[in-house]
């Protein structure tokens, strides 16, 4: 009974431990039938495993300027190898307007093969809101090390008056950066002290995403070109450390969402 116990207890961890093992990033394609948006695009997952439950956020993008966050939950069967996911809810998106967001659900089966680990298998979903049926498709993923939206951070206000105050992080090493808004210059080739460069920008409810990139014009003297971001919208106050190279600027997605204002 010891021992049939004892069996039992290292299967159970054997299955945690190789759901912990699927955490991390997964990147790849998703096709999709006649009638949709793009005939094949990519798709990124944040996984997260845990006694069997599965959670994370996905993104489907036809680049980091075009795309759509989503929530999802699931399940996986250690024994079967095979992910059931389900996406709850859009929880922003940037596309074309000729595009509708779509809700997935995904079957996918895990394997290995050599050094390359796999995840592959079926979609369906309803479009966002109208729960229109969408056209199905393939997916496939393999396991990345980094995201492509690593880079960009979102942060979400209630106010449309949003101040940015930009400062050299740490030490000042003679950083110089240029600021563009949603692609145009506010901005252009200043240097990174103790007193910040200080910008406002404007958000309503027909402009609710602005997109901050801060461009790298050099290294300083200790690269990468490193500064601390101080959002401050209406009482809210954040605080972000952007890093910037000359391969890849740093982003903050800003995203307007109207106050509750109904009573409690």
């Amino acid at each position: 009974m010891k021992w049939y116990y004892t069996f039992i207890f290292i299967l159970f961890i054997s299955i945690i431990a190789h759901g912990q093992k699927l955490n991390g990033i997964w990147r790849g394609k998703l096709t999709q039938g006649p009638g949709g948006c793009f005939k094949e695009y990519n798709i990124e997952f944040q996984l997260q495993i845990k006694d069997a439950k599965v959670s994370g956020v996905s993104y489907h993008y036809s680049d980091v300027v075009n795309y759509v966050k989503e929530e999802f939950t699931g399940s996986y069967d250690s024994g079967k190898k095979l992910l059931n996911i389900s996406e709850k809810k859009v929880l922003t998106f940037h596309v074309p307007s000729d595009c509708v967001p779509c809700i997935k659900e995904y079957s996918l089966a895990y394997e290995k093969m050599e050094h390359n680990e796999v995840l592959t298998g079926d979609w369906g979903g309803v479009t966002m809101n109208n729960y229109t049926s969408c056209p199905p498709g393939k997916i496939t993923l393999s396991r990345v090390a980094e995201s492509d939206f690593e880079h960009i951070k979102e942060i979400k206000v209630d106010t449309g008056i949003i101040r940015l105050d930009f400062y050299d992080n740490a030490q000042i090493d003679g950083d110089s950066i240029s600021v563009l808004l949603n692609n145009k210059p506010l901005v252009t080739d200043q240097r990174l002290a103790a007193k910040p460069i200080t910008v406002e920008i404007k958000i309503d409810l027909t402009h609710t995403e602005q997109e901050i990139t801060m461009v790298a014009l050099n290294q300083g003297e200790i690269p990468p070109n490193t500064a601390l971001l101080i959002i401050t919208a209406g009482k809210k106050r954040y605080q972000l450390y952007l890093a910037s190279t000359d391969k890849k600027n740093a982003q903050v997605r800003i995203i307007y969402e109207r106050p509750n204002t109904s009573l409690q």
